[in-house]
């Protein structure tokens, strides 16, 4: 598998301090790739210190169990390897989450702190799998296909492969409320799951096939809460250096109320 990736991050227009970190490891390990952005939250550089011990935490206890996901570029595949693998990224980020907890839980100043967690390992020769909490995302690209006809490129669109664990995203979930109230919704920013908010997290993840051609994008809110899905796929198709300058400078372009953190991967072969 033939990789490109870039990551960047902005502190915005309107705050003084940059809580988000994020991590791009093109070869953490044989075939293995890892990209993670977190988005602090806590105040009095707390937010700064949680993004930045998660990343480390998760990072630490990718690569000890490393050779859970090498096992998926051996063959051949099973559930019960899937499964193992999927686990490494969940017991990664529950790591970040004991970690994070822990070090609140000694210096009272920082109580109350923690992050959102968005991760991602490529494997080869063709695997993802995600891990999620909070309302960073996860976009893929999928390689541009043909038509039924096979003579014509189908427009390439992004798709979200992560849920935000906010309370307005619970609330449309379940019927509560309609997308037009959620867009004017005082409560957009309450997040229900957080790293290291308590010592326990649930974590969601997701194991999926990698074709040539296949892009993804790893962004903290600053940046989706300026550019919607629908200019996603133009911009990565950029590149990942260019794309995530050119989400940066939109998001600042269009506010930049917040942190703005990108990750933009490129898998170029497979096999």
């Amino acid at each position: 598998m033939k990789i490109d990736s870039a990551g960047l991050t902005d502190v915005g227009q309107r705050r003084k301090l940059n809580e988000d970190a994020f991590l791009v490891e093109d070869a953490i390990g044989r075939g293995v790739s890892l990209y993670v952005v977190a988005d602090g939250m806590g105040g009095h550089a707390a937010g700064e210190i949680a993004s930045a011990e998660a990343l480390d935490a998760v990072h630490s206890m990718v690569i000890r169990e490393i050779a859970k996901l090498e096992r998926l570029s051996k063959g051949p595949i099973t559930q019960d390897i899937v499964h193992s693998a999927q686990r490494v990224l969940e017991a990664a980020v529950q790591n970040a989450t004991y970690q994070v907890f822990g070090i609140a839980q000694h210096e009272p100043e920082q109580q109350g702190m923690g992050t959102t967690l968005s991760a991602l390992a490529l494997v080869d020769p063709c695997y993802a799998i995600t891990a999620q909490v909070g309302d960073s995302r996860i976009y893929s690209v999928p390689a541009q296909p043909s038509d039924s006809a096979g003579n014509r490129p189908v427009p390439k669109q992004a798709l979200m492969l992560t849920e935000d664990h906010t309370l307005v995203a619970w609330q449309l979930k379940q019927g509560i409320i309609t997308e037009e109230e959620a867009l004017l919704s005082p409560h957009k920013n309450v997040i229900t799951r957080a790293v290291g908010s308590r010592e326990y997290v649930q974590v969601d993840t997701r194991f999926l096939d990698v074709q040539s051609g296949d892009a993804f994008m790893l962004c903290s809110d600053g940046l989706h809460g300026y550019v919607p899905d629908v200019e996603i796929a133009d911009i990565v198709a950029l590149g990942p250096k260019m794309a995530c300058e050119r989400f940066i400078q939109l998001a600042n372009d269009r506010g930049g109320r917040d942190n703005i953190t990108c990750v933009v991967i490129q898998v170029h072969e497979v096999g």
